[in-house]
């Protein structure tokens, strides 16, 4: 039988294909009939290519002669632990092109680069791969002299000589900046945090960047146009360093008058870059709204998906390994065994500490929010929370004012997430389902060590001391052996949806998991480095309480007393 009869689909299509979709035709249709293939003449098969085509090709059959195109993938960079490019002897020092990034930041003062850029910094740090800030305004803050003037003068656009200066010191962080890139393997991606909120600042920093070809380039834009939001930003800066020990008032006033400036020289990002084919990215208020262009490269693409996903809710995190096991008594590691009677017991102490915890955290927040809003006042400035809306301010006493908004906060809901392994979700059995989002999550489940499960450290020591030896040496990347067997690395990949969802957010919660999970999730809520994280000393009956800030965590932990049978802080 004539092999061109046969029913065919091509995978992809050729530069002959597109030219020629008659051709497509034949290939696609039915098999006739013998007595109308008998009746009708075959086509004349395609012309043979005149050039030896480019690529790899394969048949999808034995005794298929017909070739068809097979494209590699491309664009997925090294993902430290996960995935490893081989490459050839000559380029043995050299790393993956998209492995470096330089992210410019661009905004008008009090939008929230810095919080951004740190919140940033902490994600790709936490996956691996090394990152680094580089802010001008503490620079400039660090090298100006007794008789500079660093007020609203200082950024005024028609002041050439202050442009001059302030130019001079982003080429210098940006300088800063490339040798660090340029310094090490592990070097991943540096962030420019200044304005350069002008084409022709933007303009100094891409010519010196595209003169290292082996740094990709992103510009980050963090957009307000929340007027409440903004005006808590503008009163947050009398807090910072530009402003210590000054008049309030002349302060905010200095500061509105140093935006003014920045203003009237602002140019956002836009036809300027995408005419020059750069990659960008807009946040507007916080990620509420976030406008991509151009976006290549998988480094380029995290910071994107992560950046879309969190907020500035104030809420309590709070993490705990579960209860005590029975495989604890005998440490043994992974396995799925059920609580001991301590274990339950401190599972019912667990809910009553969180609902006490819960009303604990209301006052506070609320008794905080009243206070600072007293304190604009005190400065003749407007409120701008809880003061707003109320039907008569005077006839409200600050016990009332504070207590509703206490109560408000803490009829909010509660999620509670466990592992699927019965250690964890019978240590939040006694939670009422009516009062709590309880969610078992498989991604929280203990390390898989793999032929090791269930066996106790000094088994392994004594069996495989090899497998013991390089575990103790380098414990981030050791990967238990056997079918499912992980390493730390593969865990915080298979965490990394539960972080974005917990950056995404904004109501409090609990998490109940195991020892290297907790350490995990604890690493990338306090910023731990890759040598400390697997270090960590996370005991059982430990909760850890965390409540996210504009410049990190602030921490709180407790110790659970059995003799008591309640919660102690440490």
């Amino acid at each position: 039988m004539d092999r061109r009869r046969r029913k065919t689909l091509p995978v992809v299509k050729t530069d002959h294909d597109i030219e020629h979709p008659e051709d497509e035709l034949y290939t696609m249709t039915e098999e006739p009939e013998e007595e109308y293939q008998q009746q009708q003449p075959l086509p004349p098969p395609p012309p043979a290519a005149t050039t030896t085509p480019q690529g790899h090709w394969v048949k999808l059959a034995e005794d298929d002669n017909t070739s068809y195109l097979f494209r590699h993938s491309i664009g997925l960079e090294e993902i430290p632990g996960v995935v490893q490019t081989l490459k050839p002897p000559k380029n043995a020092k050299e790393r993956p092109l998209d492995s470096k990034l330089a992210i410019i930041m661009v905004g008008l003062p009090a939008r929230g680069k810095s919080y951004i850029v740190k919140k940033l910094r902490r994600y790709l740090n936490w996956l691996q791969y090394e990152t680094r800030v580089f802010n001008v305004g503490n620079t400039r803050r660090d090298q100006r002299t007794a008789d500079m003037d660093q007020s609203a003068s200082f950024f005024d656009p028609d002041n050439k000589d202050m442009k001059r200066m302030r130019d001079e010191l982003a080429m210098n962080v940006l300088e800063q900046l490339i040798d660090w890139l340029k310094s090490g393997h592990r070097s991943s991606v540096a962030i420019h945090d200044a304005t350069n909120s002008t084409i022709d600042r933007r303009k100094l920093l891409i010519d010196r960047l595209r003169k290292e070809p082996s740094i990709k380039i992103l510009l980050m834009e963090s957009v307000c146009t929340d007027q409440k939001v903004l005006e808590r930003n503008f009163r947050l800066k009398l807090l910072g360093p530009d402003y210590k020990d000054k008049d309030p008032c002349k302060a905010l006033a200095d500061f509105r008058s140093r935006v003014a400036n920045y203003e009237r020289a602002y140019e956002p990002l836009g036809d300027w870059e995408e005419e020059r084919d750069l990659q960008y990215c807009k946040m507007i208020n916080v990620g509420k709204k976030v406008v991509a262009y151009n976006i290549s490269g998988y480094l380029a693409g995290q910071c994107i998906f992560y950046l879309m996903n969190f907020n500035l809710s104030e809420r309590q995190i709070f993490v705990t390994r579960h209860g005590q096991s029975t495989d604890n008594l005998e440490d043994r590691i992974g396995g799925d065994a059920s609580l001991t009677p301590l274990g339950r017991k401190f599972g019912k102490a667990l809910e009553k500490f969180i609902g006490e915890q819960r009303k604990s955290f209301a006052i506070d927040l609320a008794k905080s929010k009243y206070e600072q809003e007293q304190k604009w006042e005190s400065y003749g400035l407007d409120s701008l929370d809880l003061t707003d809306g109320s039907k008569d301010k005077d006839k409200e006493t600050t016990h009332d004012i504070i207590n509703s908004q206490a109560e408000a906060i803490s009829s909010s809901q509660f999620t509670i997430w466990t592992s699927m392994l019965k250690r964890s979700t019978e240590t939040a059995e006694t939670f009422n389902v009516e009062d709590y989002d309880i969610k078992h999550i498989r991604f929280l489940n203990e390390i898989n060590s793999g032929d090791r499960e269930r066996m106790t450290y000094e088994e392994i020591k004594q069996q495989y001391p090899d497998e013991f030896k390089a575990r103790q040496e380098n414990k981030l990347y050791y990967r238990y052996p056997g079918m499912g067997g992980e390493s730390y690395i593969d865990v915080i990949h298979r965490l990394q949806p539960l972080i974005i969802e917990l950056e995404r957010m904004t109501q409090s919660c609990l998490i109940i998991t195991h020892r290297v999970v907790l350490r995990i999730i604890l690493g990338y809520l306090l910023d731990w480095s890759r040598e400390e994280m697997p270090h960590m000393l996370v005991p059982l009956h430990t909760v850890y309480e965390l409540r996210p800030k504009p410049y990190g965590s602030q921490l709180k932990k407790w110790k659970y007393v059995e003799e008591k049978d309640t919660f102690e802080e440490f």
